[in-house]
Formats: structure tokens, sequence, C-alpha cells
């Protein structure tokens, strides 16, 4: 990927259409606006049309467009292009970046994320997942699917678990991707992409175990969660709380107790296919300065 000076906190998100643009355009703004005081570190695009007029106005305003590069033998499965943007900015970040923070291109920065911050005390920052959906609670035995997932990480079984935010339930170890942050040293986001590739390949594993499309849309998710709690220990994982990663696409199905009243009182909130236009949002409320923004 070449030498880079980086700064020790770097942003990386991902671009490959129009409305992905946008998102990553709004989403670069709100971290100069809103970041504090990471709101100057450097911020990488992983864009998979690096030519364009649009990544060279991201260019003049200071970001870092990277070609982002997918295996062929898996550039059309669900979200390879995520796991191989993150495998490369990884491999660029290494030896210059201690925090390397992936965000979502449909997320925003609302208040100074400082906890992706790592420092010496954590190796990666994440949240678990805001649903169940494929995972499996502490008391289940593994399914096909997990099972193969856990061999390819080298692992039997977990013993780390987590709460899912929204429904409430003790799973094992299982992870939301939206943001996190990770310490490239680990070289983390190599063995994802390694592992991820694995498995798209293995067509006994396709046809049977991850034949359906939940498992497939959601197999990046599970391969990185396995990874994270079988490559870091429990006392470097930092577990981050409730306003990071808010899931505003999933606002209505928040229990009461867990529901955020306003905007302004998140971190960092994904919205995926909703608005956050002030005109057409009425079920949050959305204070100055981040209204008028």
């Amino acid at each position: 990927m070449g030498e880079r000076v980086a700064s020790e906190t770097t942003f990386v998100t991902m671009v490959r259409t129009a409305s992905e643009r946008e998102r990553a355009r709004l989403l670069i703004e709100s971290i100069r606006s809103f970041g504090g005081s990471l709101g100057s570190c450097d911020i990488w695009v992983c864009d998979a049309n690096p030519q364009t007029v649009h990544s060279k106005r991201l260019e003049r305003a200071g970001v870092q467009v990277l070609p982002l590069t997918t295996p062929h033998t898996m550039e059309r499965y669900y979200f390879s292009d995520k796991v191989s943007a993150c495998a490369q900015a990884e491999d660029l970040a290494a030896g210059g970046v201690g925090s390397l923070i992936w965000i979502d291109p449909a997320c925003l920065i609302i208040k100074a994320p400082v906890l992706f911050e790592l420092n010496s005390a954590f190796d990666v920052a994440v949240r678990p997942v805001h649903i169940r959906n494929i995972g499996l609670t502490v008391s289940e035995p593994l399914d096909g699917f997990w099972e193969k997932t856990f061999e390819a990480v080298g692992v039997r079984d977990v013993q780390a678990s987590v709460e899912s935010f929204v429904d409430g339930q003790e799973i094992r170890a299982y992870y939301n991707s939206h943001a996190f942050a990770v310490d490239p040293s680990l070289r983390l986001l190599q063995q994802w992409k390694a592992c991820f590739e694995g498995l798209v390949l293995d067509q006994g594993f396709q046809k049977g175990p991850c034949a359906d499309e939940l498992h497939q849309i959601f197999l990046h998710q599970a391969v990185l969660s396995a990874l994270i709690a079988t490559k870091v220990e429990t006392s470097r994982t930092r577990i981050l709380p409730p306003d990071y990663n808010y899931p505003y696409n999933l606002h209505e199905s928040v229990p009461f107790d867990k529901r955020a009243s306003t905007l302004n009182e998140l971190v960092c909130v994904a919205y995926e296919e909703r608005s956050l236009d002030p005109s057409a949002v009425a079920d949050i409320v959305i204070d100055e300065p981040l209204h008028s923004w």
C-alpha cells in the first residue's frame, strides 16, 4: 500500500455508490464539526471509484482517498468490500497508527468519540450487537454455522458473552460492526479478511450452514466477533457504552428505558436507511447546534 506518516488515531470508511458518497461526506463533516479532540485526525476513504470528481473533492478537503480493491473471489459476497477496506487500511496503518477507527458511511459523530482511542489500555473497542439475530445464547449448543466459524479462527467455542442491546439476550460474543477501533499492530483485520474469504470459498459451508441469506449477510460480523473473542484478551477489549453506535434505524424497537430522547446525547449514531433531516424526524429530539447543522 505504500508508506504514509499517519496520526496516532485515524478514521476509515468506504464508498462505492453515489448515496454512500453523500453519507461519507456527512460523516466526515460530523467528525470535523463534533469530533472534539479527534476532529482533526486523519480520515481515510476506501473508494471503489477513486478517479471521480467527488473523490478529488475529498482529497482537496484533506481526506486521504485509497483505491478499494476486493479479491474477485469474494467481490459479490455480502460486505466483502467492507472486510477488504478494513484489511487495506490496517495494512497501511501498521507502524504509524495506534487506534484505527472504522465507521460505516451511514453513521454520524455527534460528540467526541474519545473511547475509540485505545491508548495503551486496550487493543479493541466494540459494541455488542443490537439484536441477537444469528447469535447463539450461552446455553445453546453450537450450530453448524458457528461451529465452522469458530473452527476457521482456530477454536472449538468461546467463553466470552455479551448482552444484545435491543432485545437483551445473553449470547456468545457477537459484536456490532457499524463502528469499532482496533490496534493495527495486532493484524486482526488481516486475519478477518483471510478467515472470511476462506468461508466464502468453502462450498460445503455455503451450501449448508450458510446457505440462507441472513447467515450470509452477517457472516462478516460473526467472523470478526469470533476473532476478537479468541485473539484479544477480555481485559484488553473495551466494551463501548450504549451512546456509541446507537441504532437509530431500530429506534422504535429499543426498550423505553434504553431509548435515547435526543440525538445530541449520543456519541455515534447509525441510521442506515433512515433520514436524519430534522424536518423529517418526529421520534427523537434534535437540539442545537446539531439541528442547524
